[in-house]
């Protein structure tokens, strides 16, 4: 382990941070391939429910301009307002195609990641502007991985789609002697047919190019054990820190423990392992321990209590039991109550008849 540690090897499974970070900066398993099926999907679909309505609406559009052209005047006005009509014109014919492509561009990116916002995949950077880190870009693993699933993708639906026609390779000579009127639907339905078994073959490439880029990102995104300790100590703090802190406040839990042992009215010993200080008054619901301590704790609390006169009790029982069940500042447990009744009910008894620390 500490080889690898020194070593910095990615072999660690990246955490849910690391995605997340990933994800803020834009850096995302994307894939081209699924964009391109949604795209084509989106033409197809497009082309066979408003393509024959867009060509009659364009044709009759066009019949009506060329039956008048002869009479078409030819001054700049005129050609201004034929250019404004027929860009009018195409443009209503396409729109819902359109429409239907960019739809289709914007929903092959929210599939594959949601809605993503990062300004810092298109802030300016050298080495985007690097020949040298251009060059590497370009003979990089990555650009020839895409070479060669390019190349793959033309032959794989090329094939599919010459397997496709090749039924229709007699008729499709034949296109030159048909009539226009029939010409057109033929044409159109061979289109369509082309067009759908590019789209059944591009889904398996677009699932299995998605699986290939998860992959390799998420291979990316891995981890060396000193960036696991690092993000641990981002997350957790650092460890030195944390136990400096831990050690701040258990002498400041002390000295407020210490502070509170002059109010004790008793301290019940082990009598040098343990040392448990109660307090009790007249209308208290249980005696409260103000302090309680091990060794050397438990030998300051002795000190403490000498110092100011408070009664030490020894009962090694008793003492070592306070000590398991009860916490500072908390009453003692039910079942400690005859046996701290007695000893309280002893110092009592002691402070009456005038006597000293028992």
């Amino acid at each position: 382990m500490a080889e690898q540690d020194e070593s910095g090897e990615r072999s660690q499974e990246p955490t849910q941070k690391k995605l997340d970070d990933a994800r803020q900066r834009g850096d995302v398993p994307k894939s081209l391939e699924v964009n391109n099926w949604f795209l084509l999907s989106a033409g197809t679909l497009a082309l066979v429910m408003f393509g024959g309505e867009a060509v009659t609406t364009i044709a009759v559009s066009l019949k009506g301009f060329l039956s008048g052209i002869g009479r078409m005047p030819v001054d700049a006005g005129a050609l201004t307002v034929l250019t404004k009509h027929i860009s009018v014109m195409v443009l209503a014919a396409l729109a819902m195609p359109f429409l239907f492509l960019v739809a289709a561009a914007i929903l092959g990116n929210v599939v594959q990641n949601g809605f993503i916002y990062s300004t810092e995949a298109i802030a300016p950077k050298f080495s985007k502007v690097s020949p040298v880190a251009g060059f590497g870009r370009l003979f990089s693993k990555t650009s020839l991985v895409n070479f060669g699933k390019g190349i793959a993708k033309l032959i794989i639906v090329g094939t599919a789609v010459v397997w496709a026609v090749a039924p229709k390779w007699e008729e499709m000579g034949l296109l030159a002697t048909l009539d226009v009127a029939k010409l057109t639907p033929y044409s159109f339905d061979l289109i369509v047919s082309i067009l759908g078994t590019a789209v059944a073959v591009l889904t398996v490439l677009a699932i299995a190019d998605w699986l290939y880029q998860r992959h390799t990102w998420l291979e990316r995104q891995k981890m060396s054990f000193n960036e696991l300790k690092e993000e641990y100590k981002q997350l957790e703090g650092d460890p030195q820190i944390k136990a400096k802190i831990r050690q701040l406040r258990q002498q400041r839990s002390r000295k407020r423990m210490m502070a509170q042992v002059p109010q004790a009215s008793v301290i019940i010993t082990n009598p040098t392992h343990y040392a448990v200080a109660l307090r009790y008054e007249a209308g208290m619901n249980a005696p409260l321990c103000l302090a309680k301590g091990l060794d050397a704790i438990a030998l300051k609390i002795r000190e403490v209590g000498t110092e100011h006169s408070i009664p030490i009790v020894e009962n090694p029982p008793l003492a070592r039991a306070l000590y398991a069940s009860v916490e500072v500042d908390g009453e003692i447990p039910a079942e400690h109550y005859k046996a701290v009744a007695e000893v309280v009910g002893f110092v009592m008894g002691l402070r009456k008849k005038g006597r000293g620390r028992p």
